[in-house]
């Protein structure tokens, strides 16, 4: 792989003042494009990139998938998802901790997203950065990990309020924490009533067929609208 050319792109800040208004319009780009963008955030170590491969070994056959790996420097990730086969580009975020709309449309841009039916972006490592700001995605994911704690909703509230969907990765870990499932679930719909949980280790693969099948359907539900 290391002879392999991965794509880095540094991205510029958006000049517009209002990042949801254009992030709005990025959603009605991607519509026209028949594109659903997937922005998964959670801090440094959680298992993003884990669950990256477990996402894409799951869908590989039922979409066309690209990957943006936003990090402040490097291009691990990026050639770590490259190996599979499938699209990637590493995103240089210049020193700032999140993507914003504009960010976001010059990544989707280069990795060619009106030729891919979903596209994930895998956000910089932070619990708090990338919740400030709307990417244009069509969901937000958030992935807690088991050894980061049950109470994580409670200290980082804007994540949880922010996020449609929580995946708890490294259950298998639970028997060496002290980690409790159904509190960590109250402490999420203190901030979020109608997210959705799913529990998964990506190193067993526990779970990450639930998690497949929901987002399959989601992708397909979404194509169904835009033919309407």
């Amino acid at each position: 792989m290391d002879d392999k050319e991965i794509k880095i792109m540094d991205v510029k800040k958006s000049v517009l003042t209002n990042n949801d208004a254009d992030a709005d319009k990025l959603r009605e780009e991607n519509r026209h494009e028949h594109t659903y963008y997937l922005n998964i955030m959670s801090s440094p170590g959680a298992g993003k990139t884990s669950v990256l491969l477990g996402t894409i070994e799951c869908l590989k056959t039922a979409f066309k998938i690209g990957v943006m790996e936003a990090d402040i420097d490097s291009d691990v990730d990026a050639r770590t998802i490259a190996d599979t086969g499938i699209p990637a580009i590493q995103i240089h975020t210049g020193g700032m901790c999140h993507l914003d709309a504009e960010m976001s449309r010059q990544g989707l841009r280069a990795i060619g997203s009106e030729n891919l039916d979903l596209v994930i972006l895998e956000n910089v490592g932070n619990l708090v950065c990338p919740a400030e700001f709307d990417t244009g995605s069509v969901k937000n994911v958030a992935i807690l990990s088991v050894p980061e704690g049950d109470d994580k909703p409670l200290k980082y509230p804007l994540m949880f309020q922010k996020a449609d969907i929580v995946l708890v990765n490294k259950i298998d870990a639970m028997p060496v924490f002290d980690f409790d499932m159904r509190k960590l679930e109250e402490n999420v719909r203190l901030r979020n009533s109608d997210v959705r949980t799913f529990p998964v280790s990506a190193k067993t693969g526990e779970g990450m067929d639930e998690w497949c099948t929901w987002l399959k359907q989601e992708v397909e539900n979404y194509m169904k609208e835009l033919q309407i």
